[in-house]
């Protein structure tokens, strides 16, 4: 069996160790076709265009009648 801790780590030296964990938000860009929020250097998911060109044709929703 392995070593193990003598005494336990204080709730502060936990913290401390978990400081850079924190989870940080997606960094979004508007499309400059749409103007939806996308990925940055990513095609846009709403009209299928990247860097002003359209790459992805989509084809739109139908609306049942």
């Amino acid at each position: 069996m392995g070593p193990q801790p003598k005494r336990k780590h204080s709730k502060g030296r936990r913290d401390r160790r978990r400081a850079h964990d924190a989870l940080t938000g997606a960094n979004l860009t508007a499309c400059q076709n749409c103007g939806q929020m996308c990925l940055p250097h990513t095609v846009c998911p709403k009209c299928g265009h990247y860097r002003s060109r359209e790459v992805i044709e989509i084809e739109k929703e139908k609306k049942k009648s």
